[in-house]
Parts: structure tokens; sequence; C-alpha cells
């Protein structure tokens, strides 16, 4: 008691935040279930899967459900089915999710094999050894744009997910004995169960899908096509086109398809393959003519065409945005909205600009916020124990001044580092996505985290060569240096690696992270939202996910440490013995810096020509190999860094060494990439 008396403030302020957290987190709850007209649960399905090897197995697809309180069963509602794209999961629909239940419409979004809390992996998709580098039905052996795989499963998994298992078997199936099992990735099974609840007409239903998605949704339409519960609508969120033999012959017809189309779009298949950038000469080419079905160069931008009665109704509308935020952008929405009232009605007196989930993001933004800064308010209560004094020497920087480096030394070590970062990222973390060989069925089976596996690894080795040798030369020019230079030790062990501040440190940061994660139970139990903005940060672990974090966190802890010692201690810059707030700010800039300016100088190649009408940097430079997952990927890569390089600063500062910081944005990263994202 008398210690939390002589802490009292840091008390108060840390349950303030904790505080904040949940106020937050319950708004926009409330918010998802519009106050009380719409019931929000989440849960599973039981289901029944292929596996490549022929054999039946029985698994989970895990799947949000929002039902209005004006669809019962005496009332039946109409209903949609979302299905989101690569490395994602159900919440990723939550905009449309919300706003379609708003006006009346059952909506249930779920986790596609390998992603979120389904149990069935990614790899019960499906594959075969071969891949489509055009519009389907515009391929041939002889131009090589249907061209022969090899490499691990992860890389053809990832080549196939355009194949889809109502096409010809020349797609679907291969010589080698291996198939498409799902290209639906549980939502077939998923529609079923949606057009099973007494409380949706499943007359009128429809399926809507973004990126990975949009595929799975062509196939779901694929399906049920001819059956009475057949979607009367399929709408793409930036999907591909393919020549009418591949999609729409006499035993397969998709009713009204509405295909938004991202005016920046990353990926070179849904800018139709041919162009580098989205213009009007993608609405009226030959193969979106053919969608359209109307003649050749006649097409228009956000006109409909066809007849919704029949279900030839197509359209193709174009939206101010890139890949990744078609899945929050309020004319994607509006568009939707009016394509389903004209396809399975909707019964609102709601404008379809009449739109809150930004509200929402945005409170749950600021939980997790929230939720991160409670995480270092408990460790400034925590170095305070008697135990944990002897982590916190913020002398050390002071007493380290001779070693600040300035002006054009520090530049100089700052654009080296930016460079190396920034040439490494493209491919390194390519390489490992999808061609490194690893024991990926086995081991590491976190698609995505084996590419910061590979670039983290090089990382590494350069970080431990630029480390090793100054230290070795200067220790033969009798230049006096210790571990604090480093940021690895305490003054009282400055001449060794100091193993307990370490084995503090971790205790502290276990206590941080088991604070934030409880946190995140409460608010996924509660209020059935994570800590995310927009796409997956921090969710709940399950136990193969939970293994799968320990089997990556050593690479991630060991790229920190050595980040954060070359960073903050070895490039320890003018602002690092300043005090106060300012000091802050003049220290972290530059911190923040050297930890994002690599991706920052990547942004500026990849978009620049892309915005100036050109097209996206790394097509132009290097192929849309190098483009992507992770060049989309970077527009939320660069906001998680910078807060990274805020938690790091504020914990260095406080402590003179590198490990509360580095050991605390390892566990977070780590935790990002294995939490929810596509696993084998």
């Amino acid at each position: 008691m008398r210690f939390i008396r002589k802490n009292l403030k840091a008390f108060i302020f840390l349950l303030s935040l904790v505080a904040f957290v949940f106020i937050a987190m319950a708004i926009a709850n409330g918010i998802q279930k519009d106050f009380g007209n719409i019931d929000v649960s989440v849960g599973t399905l039981e289901t029944t899967f292929k596996t490549m090897d022929g054999e039946e197995k029985e698994g989970e697809i895990a799947y949000k459900l929002y039902i209005p309180k004006t669809a019962t069963s005496t009332n039946q509602a109409s209903a949609l089915l979302l299905l989101h794209g690569y490395q994602n999961d159900h919440e990723t629909s939550a905009a449309y999710a919300l706003e379609l239940a708003r006006r009346g419409v059952v909506v249930l979004a779920i986790d596609e094999f390998g992603h979120g809390a389904t149990t069935i992996s990614l790899v019960n998709r499906g594959y075969v050894n071969h891949k489509v580098t055009v519009n389907y039905g515009t391929e041939s052996e002889d131009n090589q744009t249907f061209v022969e795989i090899g490499g691990p499963t992860r890389y053809k998994i990832m080549m196939n997910f355009s194949n889809m298992k109502f096409f010809l078997d020349k797609y679907s199936k291969d010589d080698d004995g291996n198939q498409l099992l799902d290209s639906s990735m549980g939502g077939i099974a998923a529609y079923a169960y949606l057009s099973s609840l007494p409380y949706v007409n499943n007359k009128k239903m429809a399926v809507s899908g973004h990126s990975m998605g949009t595929w799975a949704s062509w196939s779901v339409s694929a399906a049920y096509s001819g059956n009475e519960i057949a979607p009367k609508a399929t709408i793409l969120q930036a999907g591909e086109l393919f020549t009418k033999e591949a999609y729409d012959s006499t035993n397969i017809h998709f009713n009204n398809v509405l295909l938004l189309t991202a005016k920046w779009d990353e990926f070179n298949m849904f800018r139709d393959y041919s162009k580098q950038t989205v213009n009007d000469s993608i609405i009226q080419n030959e193969i979106t003519s053919e969608f359209l079905g109307i003649a050749l160069g006649t097409g228009k931008w956000n006109t409909t065409y066809g007849d919704f009665e029949n279900g030839s109704a197509r359209r193709r509308e174009l939206i101010l945005t890139n890949h990744r935020l078609l899945t929050h952008n309020k004319k994607a929405i509006g568009t939707t909205i009016d394509w389903l009232d004209e396809t399975i009605g909707i019964n609102t007196t709601l404008d379809n600009a009449n739109q809150v989930f930004a509200i929402k993001e945005v409170l749950v933004l600021v939980a997790t916020f929230s939720a991160i800064a409670s995480m270092f308010a408990l460790f400034m209560i925590l170095i305070k124990i008697p135990f944990f004094t002897s982590i916190a020497h913020p002398e050390i920087i002071l007493e380290r001044a001779s070693s600040v480096k300035t002006g054009w030394k520090w530049w100089k070590g700052a654009i080296i580092t930016i460079l190396i970062a920034g040439l490494t990222y493209p491919f390194m973390t390519q390489l490992g996505h999808g061609l490194l060989p690893l024991p990926e069925m086995t081991v590491f089976r976190m698609t995505i985290g084996n590419g910061f596996f590979s670039w983290y690894l090089i990382l590494i080795i350069i970080m431990l060569l630029t480390t090793i040798l100054p230290w070795r030369k200067a220790k033969k020019l009798n230049i006096p240096k210790d571990y604090c230079d480093l940021g690895l030790s305490t003054p009282e062990n400055k001449d060794r690696f100091d193993w307990v501040l370490l084995g503090k440190s971790a205790i502290v940061v276990a206590c941080m992270i088991l604070f934030m994660y409880l946190q995140c139970i409460i608010c996924e139990k509660a209020f059935r939202l994570d800590f995310r903005f927009i796409w997956p940060f921090f969710k709940g672990f399950s136990g193969e996910r939970f293994i799968q974090l320990l089997v990556y966190l050593p690479i991630f802890i060991l790229f920190f440490v050595l980040n954060n010692s070359k960073i903050f201690a070895q490039m320890r810059n003018s602002g690092a013995n300043k005090p106060g707030f300012k000091g802050f700010l003049s220290c972290w800039w530059r911190n923040a810096l050297l930890m994002i300016g690599g991706i920052l100088l990547l942004i500026l190649v990849e978009y620049i020509p892309f915005f100036m009408g050109i097209g996206p940097g790394m097509d132009l430079l290097f192929s849309s190999t190098f483009g992507g997952p992770f060049m989309s990927l970077m527009i939320v890569f660069v906001p998680q860094v910078l807060v990274f390089s805020l938690l790091c600063t504020f914990a260095y500062r406080k402590t003179g060494s590198v490990f509360v910081g580095a050991l605390t944005v390892a566990v977070l990263a780590c935790w990002i990439i294995t939490g929810g994202s596509a696993i084998l």
C-alpha cells in the first residue's frame, strides 16, 4: 500500500488509460450494433474439407454475424456473405458489414482458410503446378503466359490464387495429381450456412469479396449457379476479369456483377495485366467490353449495362483509392449499397452516404493506442520496484555525450542505413514470402512472416558485421569501447554483456505484453472487437498461432536488439542527451528516420510515378514480381514502425539500454505477424 500511495499519480494514469480503452471500445461496439438495432455475434461453423492427399477431415470456419433486429423468421431479410483478402480476417470486412446491416441486411463475414480463427489451413485451398500471367482465356503456352511453376508449397498456392475450381481442368488440375480443392476458401460452406438461417430470405442473397476474396466470391457464385439460392449479385472489391469461356458459359452464370476498381491498384492482375495504371483504355478494352456486354471501345466507368431482372447487369466503378483502402472507401460502400438495393432489396430510408464505419475505426484505433500507452505506464511503475530499479540507468546517455554523432558524421551513417533497408526490402521479403527454402509445413508456417524472416535475417548479418568490425578496429587502435556503447549493459558491468539486465528487462516486458494481451482478450469477449485500424494488428491467439509466435520470435528479438543497438547507442544522435520533451522530440525524429527511412524511400519510388500516371515504381524498375503484397503492405507497415520508434526512444531514454524497447517492439511485431495472418 505504501508503494501505491507513493506512486499514486502513476497508478491513476495507468487506470485512466485502461478505462479509456474500454470506453472507446464500448462506444465502438455501440456503433457496430447500431446502438441496439443490430445483434453482433461471433462463432464457428463445422464443415468437412479435403486435403491434398484426398482425405476428408472436419474443420471450423470462424465468422462474425450481423443480424438486424428487423430480421425475423416471419420477416426474413436479404443477406450478404463477405470474403476478405490475403493476410486479413473477417473484421477487415466490417465497414461493408456494418453499413449493410444498418440497412436491414443480414451479413456474414468469415475468416477464410488459413486466416484468423479458422482452423482449416491455407494449403487446403489446393494448388497446381502452373500459373497464368495474363487474363484467363487469353493465355497460351506458346507466348509463355501459361507457365509451369515449381518451388515451395506456399509459392504454388500464392501463384494459384487466381485459379479457381470451377475453371476448366486446364486451370484446376495438373499432370502430377495436384488440384484445386476449394477456391472459395470456405465461402461455399459459409454461404450454405447463411442461407439456412431462419431469418434470412435465401432467394435474396449476394456475395462480395476483396482481393483474394474476389476469387473466392467468383467460386461461391459458380458453385450455386442455377440453384434457387444462387447469389443475385456478385460484388468484387478489386477483382480480375476473364474471358467468357472461363467464367460465363452455358453451365455457369453470374448474376449482376459489380466490379469496384481502385485507381491506384498495386497488383497488376487487378489492372488487367497489360496496364501500369488504371485509365480509360481499361474500361474500353476487349475483356472489359465482353464483361459489360457492349461493343468494343464504347465502355464507360460508373455506368450500369445489362438488366438486373435477368441477372445481366454489369458495372465497373472507378474508385480513387489504392488496393488496400478499397475495403473502407465511402464511395465503394455507397455503390455497393445501391447495387444490392437493385438486386436483393434493401428496406431502408438511409441515404447511401450516411455511413458511420469510420467513427468506429477511429475509436478502435484510439483504444489500440491507449492499450499500448498503458503498457508503458505500467513500465514506469515497474521500474520503481526495488528488484527492477537496476534496469533504469538514464544517466548513461548523459555520460556518453562525447560519443554523440553530429552533422555529416551522423547523416552519413543515416543515409547508409536507409539505403540498406530500402534496397533489401523488396527483394528479401519477396524471396522469403515465396521461394526461401524453409520447413514451411511444419515450422515456419506464416507466409507473410517468412518474408520478414528473410529480410530480418540479411539485416541481422549486416548489423553484426558493422558492429563487430568497427569494435575490433577500435580495440586495435586502443580506443576505449565497452558494452554501454552498444546499449547492452549497465555501468557496473560495462565490460561484458549484461545478462542480468537482459533477464530483468525481459520480465518487465513480459508483464507489459501480458497486460496489453489481457485488455485485448477482454475487448474481444465483451465487445467483439480487437486492437486494429482497418487492417489486423493485435488479436487473441489460438494454441497453433501461439506456437508460431514462439517460432518467429527469436529472429524478431535478435533483429530489434541489434537494430536498437545500432540506432540508439552506436548512432546516438545530438538529441539523445537533451532533457525534457523538446529533447525527446529532437532525439525521436532522428531515430524514427533511421527505422522507417528505407521504407519511406521505397514509398516515394513506388507511388510518385504511380500518382503521376506512369505506373508503380517497383513494376517499372523490376517487373510486377516485386510489386504485390509487400509493396502494398508499406502503407500499413510505416505507421507501425513509426509507433515502434516512439516506444523504443522512450524506453531508451528511461533505461539507457536497448533491451526494454527492443524486446517490446519485437513481441508486438511478431504478434501482428502471427496473430491472424495467413498460415499454411
